[in-house]
């Protein structure tokens, strides 16, 4: 018996001496302290993603059986294994990082490519805008000088009247009394002069007759219609030239050659117009013709 115990303690020393070997070279801190040190060195890929990865160098230490040992642990396996997981997990994390970058940059560019079409829109509109105002302007331009001939053509002509309409006015031997014709047609006459600019009335008094005497009666007559407008119908005094003229011979409208001694008591009503009517009309019509 105590032959066979000494036979089997050298061999349990001989198994005892490599396990005390493994233990004293595992270093347990060493995989956290591998793991910190990958997230806080600023030379790590992930602090300083531009710097390339150095490539893993194998572990050459010798343990207690030199390059081999047959008795290997766990914890040596994981020694072994620690820098390949480590490196592993740096190029994930690295790879997700550019990921990311890589969005941003894409999302970057899309945002400004939009705002970049937006302000092409934009650019487009105020083109646009500014097209429809220089027609409009040119088309103000072409009014005003329109209407300027317009103004120059009536103020040389300001001064220049043209019969626009005629009312004779009959009346009774020796009578100053308007009938009731001669009341409506002196009523339509002034129905045309409401509302007319740069207009005058020519009330022109004749009798039959000689002297002094004819030529009293014919303004007689005349003051007659001159009273009848003023007072019904409110024509201006200051627009109405009245004249007396008798038995005067007047000259015809139709032959410029033959003059014809009046007739009878009549007062002839002539609406004379110049162009201060027709300038007011085309000022009127470019007004009601702009769009609101």
């Amino acid at each position: 018996m105590k032959t066979r115990f000494l036979i089997a303690l050298p061999l349990l020393a001989s198994l005892a001496l490599p396990v005390v070997a493994q233990q004293s070279s595992d270093t347990p801190d060493q995989q956290p302290a591998a793991q910190s040190q990958a997230t806080t060195d600023p030379n790590s890929p992930l602090a300083n993603p531009d710097k390339q990865l150095e490539p893993l160098k194998p572990d050459t230490r010798e343990g207690f059986w030199g390059h081999m040992n047959p008795f290997a642990r766990k914890k040596y396996v994981q020694r072994q294994l620690a820098p390949i997981r480590d490196r592993a997990n740096e190029l994930d994390e690295l790879t997700a990082s550019n990921s990311r970058m890589l969005k941003d940059v894409d999302a970057r560019a899309t945002a400004g490519i939009q705002r970049a079409d937006a302000h092409a829109s934009l650019a487009d509109q105020h083109a646009v805008e500014a097209t429809n105002r220089a027609q409009m302007a040119d088309q103000t331009a072409q009014q005003a000088s329109t209407h300027l001939q317009s103004v120059s053509q009536v103020v040389q002509n300001l001064d220049q009247y043209q019969s626009a309409s005629q009312v004779e006015i009959r009346f009774r031997s020796g009578a100053s009394v308007l009938s009731k014709n001669a009341k409506e047609a002196l009523d339509q006459l002034a129905e045309t002069m409401k509302d007319q600019k740069g207009y005058v009335v020519e009330v022109q008094g004749f009798n039959p007759g000689r002297g002094a005497a004819a030529i009293q009666q014919s303004q007689h007559l005349a003051d007659t219609v001159v009273r009848y407008l003023v007072i019904n119908h409110q024509i201006p005094v200051y627009r109405i030239y009245e004249l007396g003229l008798g038995s005067a011979k007047l000259q015809s409208a139709s032959d410029d050659s033959s003059a014809k001694k009046a007739r009878g008591s009549r007062v002839e009503v002539t609406l004379l117009k110049n162009g201060v009517g027709e300038l007011q009309a085309d000022q009127q019509a470019p007004s009601m013709s702009q769009p609101e």
